[in-house]
């Protein structure tokens, strides 16, 4: 049986505000009651209205305006009738449960009366916006953390999927606040340039103190920076340069690899592609039907096995026993071996320090020298092949390898240079001529051709990274690397395909709603309803504007041809409703 809305009482509450807010005199309470609406909660149905005031003095301002009760306003969002504890209540089981809207609905049905669209309605256009407004309250933390050590700026975006605009965040460090949160159509200097002049025109409002950047190393954001923020030092995120100074040997461990696995393959590729099978072609299975266990394969084999007795009861001596349990052990090892090889030629990089190239010949070097003394204790045929075919692949890339080891060990020195764990540490100036003096060192060691050229590439993007690659040592609060921001996107599009289960359905939330996901929210329930209910009632239809004019671009994108037609005769209405123009072509 359905809830049914009938509150046991009418709540009429009087505008709080004695003295006009403009001219000061006392304020008086209208006769007509405003508000009267439904408001469902999570814990009962209420009937309410609200009894405004205004100033008695007729020449204020003030005496056309209607203040509203406080407490009215606090209860639930203007033109709603759900509480702001349902609103607070969708918006922690959507972020911080993962619960899909589905599931949300389920829940809340067993306590108000809603529908699964309302669900989404309110997550998407009540909750999302006074989660924005919530954080727009924040100036005050800000001003303090300027006040005491100067504000830290984050900038990142992530990646454009589908071709749609790209999402950036400038967030301050220190509060982890984010300062804008939006979509760039485009990522010139011009679109960087306008995307971050509204924070430096509020720092110069407010009188705000920048004391450092620090973002990525693209090519319009640089010079935007630089105009918007002039002479505020601008880091680059070392983790993107180590990325970019191992280019050329991750590009050269990648060919190795490739040779390296192709010759593994041609020497021993018949060999390792065997396995034992149940047959052919079938490995282990489970279900109904599963695969045969080892003691169903030896009953099979000797019907007349004494299980309690552990032996066959052909075999009591038991010599044939323990010669087949050597054969089966000497199986697996050979197995284990062959798997091992299997898995190595699997392996895949992440530069700058993980190149899979260099670990796949030093393991299989390794396992070479291992099976010489596996074969010198037993010259099983299948090991002596293994171990003769991976050393013939290892000679074809020998001298590869020597120079992609000397570029990985360059990689290392330049990483520890930058962790700069001197004691005490080293300044940035510093740094940066112990950083110089190690490239020409390296210059002295290289004596191949390609490590001349990776020396040269090393060098070329040192050279462009070092304008802004050694602030971070001279500011104790500027990061080295970018990778909290970072993370966040990561956490927050993990977040988004635990709750969806689908890639699809992540990349268009983030390209329909992003900026307001990324955003804080309270990370405790019972504090969630209280401060979304303070949030100024106009700043909060303002926001819910800008969530309704991004989420319209997306209003004709689906695959459902049941939408698609909703949405076309829609917009087919709205047309039909305008006035047509006069056809000047044709006058």
């Amino acid at each position: 049986m359905g809830l049914v809305l009938q509150p046991e009482t009418v709540h009429i509450y009087k505008c709080e505000i004695e003295s006009c807010p403009i001219c000061g005199k006392p304020t008086r309470l209208a006769n007509n009651t405003s508000g009267r609406k439904f408001v469902q909660t999570l814990k009962e149905v209420l009937r309410i209205g609200y009894r405004p005031g205004y100033c008695k003095d007729e020449r204020c301002p003030g005496h056309q305006m209607k203040w509203r009760s406080s407490r009215w306003q606090q209860l639930a969002p203007l033109h709603c009738s759900y509480g702001f504890d349902v609103i607070a209540r969708i918006g922690w089981l959507r972020q911080h449960e993962k619960r899909e809207f589905e599931r949300i609905h389920e829940e809340l049905s067993q306590q108000l009366k809603i529908s699964e669209s309302e669900v989404r309605y309110l997550y998407y256009y009540r909750y999302l916006p006074l989660i924005a407004c919530l954080q727009r309250e924040e100036w005050e933390e800000v001003k303090r953390i300027s006040e005491e050590s100067g504000l830290i700026l984050s900038l990142d975006g992530l990646a454009p999927e589908g071709g749609e605009p790209q999402l950036w965040v400038v967030r301050e460090l220190t509060s982890g606040l984010p300062m804008r949160s939006g979509w760039m159509s485009e990522q010139g200097q011009d679109a960087f340039e306008n995307f971050l002049h509204p924070i430096a025109e509020k720092a110069k409002e407010l009188g705000l103190k920048i004391k450092g950047i620090i973002s990525d190393k693209q090519r319009g954001l640089v010079p935007a920076i630089e105009k918007v923020f002039p002479g505020i030092p601008h880091s680059y995120c070392q983790a993107h340069y180590l990325k970019n100074v191992a280019e050329e040997v991750a590009k050269a461990d990648e060919e190795m690899k490739v040779t390296l696995r192709k010759k593994v393959r041609e020497e021993v590729g018949e060999l390792i592609r065997r396995e034992e099978t149940e047959s052919r072609g079938v490995l282990m299975v489970t279900g109904l039907i599963p695969s045969p266990t080892e003691s169903e394969k030896e009953d099979e084999k000797f019907p007349g096995r004494d299980r309690d007795q552990g032996r066959s009861s052909t075999d009591r001596g038991g010599t044939n026993k323990a010669g087949e349990e050597h054969n089966k052990m000497r199986e697996e090892i050979v197995e284990a071996l062959l798997r091992r090889v299997r898995y190595l030629l699997t392996l895949k990089g992440r530069p700058p320090f993980r190149l899979a190239g260099l670990e796949m010949y030093e393991h299989f070097t390794y396992l070479s020298l291992e099976l010489e003394s596996f074969t010198a204790h037993d010259a099983e045929p299948r090991l002596i092949k293994l171990q003769h075919g991976l050393k013939a692949a290892l000679q074809v890339v020998a001298d590869d390898y020597r120079s992609l080891r000397q570029g990985g060990d360059w990689l290392h020195g330049i990483s520890n240079i930058l962790d700069n764990e001197v004691n005490p540490p080293l300044s940035g100036e510093q740094v940066k001529e112990k950083l110089f003096a190690y490239l020409s060192k390296m210059k002295e060691e290289a004596t191949s051709p390609t490590c001349v050229g990776f020396v040269k590439s090393m060098e070329k993007t040192t050279r462009n990274y070092a304008k802004g690659l050694f602030y971070t040592y001279d500011i104790e609060e500027l990061p080295r690397t970018n990778n909290t921001l970072e993370g966040s996107f990561r956490d927050y599009k993990r977040r988004l395909l635990r709750t969806t289960g689908q890639i699809g359905a992540t990349r268009r939330l983030i390209a329909r709603s992003g900026a307001w996901e990324i955003l804080g929210a309270p990370d405790s329930w019972e504090d969630m309803p209280r401060a979304i209910a303070q949030v100024n009632q106009e700043a909060f239809v303002e926001e819910r504007k800008r969530v309704q004019q991004q989420r319209a671009r997306f209003q004709l994108h689906t695959r459902s041809i049941k939408f698609a037609k909703a949405g076309v005769e829609k917009l087919k209405k709205l047309w039909h409703d305008i006035k047509p123009k006069k056809n000047l072509a044709y006058a």
